[in-house]
């Protein structure tokens, strides 16, 4: 049997990881994300790319972390009330600051200074550890390869001076050999996509992988969103490859 952790322990696990707050999907990933790490999550439409990275916002800002999210899809006020919606309520830290939303619009994505903008967003506010962008698919179609190699460099050059950087896109917005790349660059992957199990759609998690985890983690996970309760997992009854 383990031993006990102490305070000071608990409280530099909680510095080291950032934790979902969802125990199941904590498990899957070995514990959470490590901080430091550069993070891709990537997937299909309504596969559930926005649910876990909001899910990784709330157990951030509840394991006292500062968050920065840059998102195509939500306004504070629409942001707020779609995570009340899956019981994540952050209104407080809103109020307090403890998170910076900041609304791209999709349409002015369309160049290269949308990562300048990024990257130089994240350097404003030195003390927000985590950074999620959601999402990158407005941008991906309008730069270059060495662009996008470029702007993910640059993301884990920031993840080597402590800051964690979780970057949520679809998958189709990649060319195959570009995801390849990005994927080596990345310590975490996180895949999401939707499977019919039965006569219902659920949607499949999969841990591809997490570097530096502290436990060895899980592979797939299926999950559903039930509004007003959030996630809610589901038995996967076969095994994936």
């Amino acid at each position: 049997m383990g031993r006990v952790l102490t305070a000071d322990e608990e409280e530099r696990s909680q510095d080291e990881i950032i934790c979902t707050g969802q125990g199941e999907i904590d498990k899957k990933l070995g514990g959470g994300i490590p901080v430091g790490s550069l993070t891709l999550i990537e997937g299909q439409s309504d596969a559930g790319k926005s649910v876990v990275s909001q899910q990784m916002i709330w157990g951030a800002l509840n394991t006292r972390h500062k968050v920065i999210l840059f998102t195509t899809e939500n306004t504070v006020k629409s942001m707020n009330t779609q995570m009340e919606s899956l019981g994540l309520s952050i209104l407080d830290q809103l109020l307090l600051g403890w998170i910076k939303v900041f609304t791209i619009e999709p349409s002015k994505m369309k160049n290269i200074n949308t990562f300048s903008t990024i990257l130089t967003g994240i350097l404003s506010y030195p003390s927000y550890r985590l950074v999620i962008i959601d999402s990158l698919t407005p941008v991906l179609g309008h730069t270059s390869i060495d662009q996008i190699i470029d702007y993910f460099e640059a993301c884990k050059k920031l993840c080597d001076g402590g800051r964690t950087i979780i970057n949520v896109a679809h998958t189709y917005a990649f060319d195959e050999q570009v995801l390849i790349r990005i994927r080596s660059v990345c310590d975490a992957h996180l895949r999401l996509r939707i499977e019919e199990v039965g006569d219902k759609l659920v949607k499949v998690l999969e841990v591809a992988k997490v570097r530096g985890a502290d436990k060895s983690t899980g592979n797939i996970m299926s999950f559903d969103v039930e509004p007003g309760l959030g996630m809610r997992i589901m038995p996967l009854g076969r095994a994936k490859a």
